[in-house]
This record gives structure tokens, sequence and C-alpha cells, in this order.
């Protein structure tokens, strides 16, 4: 069922802010699908939703090799949870942030939704999802 990104109903952006792994599928170079397992945030107000990481990680790397120059506007990404009969996928053009004051928001948002402040780590960078789709059944 599609959702509005900027507008999901209570229900939708609840289940967003329960405390669920999620996981993010990116495109590799060869064009075979990487999906791991994070922790994400999703802010209807600003479109958005956040994962925090290590720069080295291949999330990362596959984000920036899609889109080297930043000309398409991010790499196309999803981002889902599922817990039982219930399930919500985000999707939108994701960039790779190192901004400190992004990243510290970032990070803020992740210690709400999952009880938790990650420790210190000078190699945490932001993937910021620009989001375009929503769907999910609740």
């Amino acid at each position: 069922m599609a959702i509005d990104v900027r507008n999901p109903s209570p229900e939708y952006l609840a289940f967003w802010r329960e405390y669920h792994l999620c996981t993010l599928t990116t495109q590799r170079p060869d064009g075979s699908p990487h999906v791991v397992p994070v922790g994400v945030t999703y802010d209807p107000e600003a479109g958005l939703a956040r994962i925090i990481t290590n720069k080295g990680s291949r999330k990362v790397a596959n984000i920036l090799a899609a889109d080297p120059r930043g000309e398409s506007g991010g790499a196309r990404v999803a981002v889902c949870q599922v817990h039982r009969g219930r399930w919500a996928t985000l999707e939108g053009r994701a960039t790779v942030r190192t901004e400190p004051g992004l990243i510290a928001d970032a990070v803020r948002r992740y210690a709400e939704r999952y009880e938790r402040t990650p420790g210190p780590n000078p190699d945490r960078v932001l993937i910021e999802i620009t989001l375009d789709r929503a769907l999910g059944r609740g």
C-alpha cells in the first residue's frame, strides 16, 4: 500500500518509532543487491531517513560508486523493517554526509529510537536518504 512520505498515518509513523532493526539495500558496482542490517530513523517533516555508519563500509562505497559526481542526486536505495505481519519500506536517493552537525543530529535521533547512544567514532558518517516513496502494511 502506498503511503504519503511526508504525511504518513499515525500508525505508520508509530511503527517507524518502535525499536526495530531494518535492512538497507544498495546496489554493488556489478549490479547485484547488497542488503545489510542497520538502524534507521525516519523524519517525515524533512522527507528524510538517516543511517549512521562507518565511512569505510561497503554500503557507503556502493552509494559513492553509484553517483561519484553527485549528478543524479544520490544512489537509489531502500530501507525496510518487518515485525510479524507488519512491514514498512522507505525508498529514495542516498547521499553520504560528513558534516559534524548533521552527524550529531543523526546520532541523537538514533539514540532516541534505539534507546542507546553510540560511542564516539571518528570514522562515522551519515547516509541521508531523500525519500520519494513509502510502502507498508500494518
